[in-house]
């Protein structure tokens, strides 16, 4: 499994039975995404998507993590092996993970105060991007914890206090997300 450091941003290789704790990103895709190949030069930094690995890698650093898995630059897609086997591994690395953020790029934030007063979740949380992806299943399902964010990376709950609202989102019983 290949993982980004948090303090670093360099990508470090670990076997299955030596892998660290790690958080885990849960995202969609938007417009220069930043690659594995990317990552290998010295490119990356002026990619649009390096504003999501930062703050990332910031959010984990703060939750006590080493490490980070993220998809677009853990994975080096070019490889249809490597691919595969990321593809077959998610559910499980999902699960692995301590912690997983979705990152919910066309989400507002809202108030601090408003996050714990909400009794349902605003509109755009229900009509997120993320809702509509195949991942989001195994996303939500697989991680223990699981906490979103906003598009400016403030937080916006957790699977644990908004499984209500997932459940009526996604059609997912409330049991199977908890």
């Amino acid at each position: 499994m290949r993982l980004l450091h948090t303090q670093t941003l360099e990508l470090g290789e670990f076997l299955e039975n030596a892998t660290p704790t790690y958080a885990i990103l849960s995202h969609t895709w938007e417009q220069e995404e930043v690659t594995y190949q990317d990552m290998q030069g010295p490119n990356a930094k002026d990619k649009a998507g390096y504003t999501k690995i930062q703050h990332c890698c910031e959010q984990a650093a703060r939750d006590g993590y080493e490490y980070v898995w993220i998809d677009t630059c853990c994975t080096d897609e070019s490889s249809s092996a490597e691919l595969s086997e990321a593809i077959n591994s998610m559910y499980v690395w999902y699960k692995n993970a301590k912690t997983c953020y979705a990152y919910l790029t066309d989400v507002e934030p809202i108030s601090k105060d408003a996050l714990w007063h909400l009794s349902k979740a605003p509109q755009s949380f229900k009509e997120s991007r993320w809702f509509t992806r195949g991942w989001t299943l195994q996303e939500l399902i697989a991680p223990a914890k699981l906490e979103f964010f906003a598009k400016d990376w403030s937080p916006f709950g957790t699977k644990a206090d908004r499984h209500s609202d997932l459940s009526d989102i996604t059609g997912i019983d409330e049991a199977t997300l908890t």
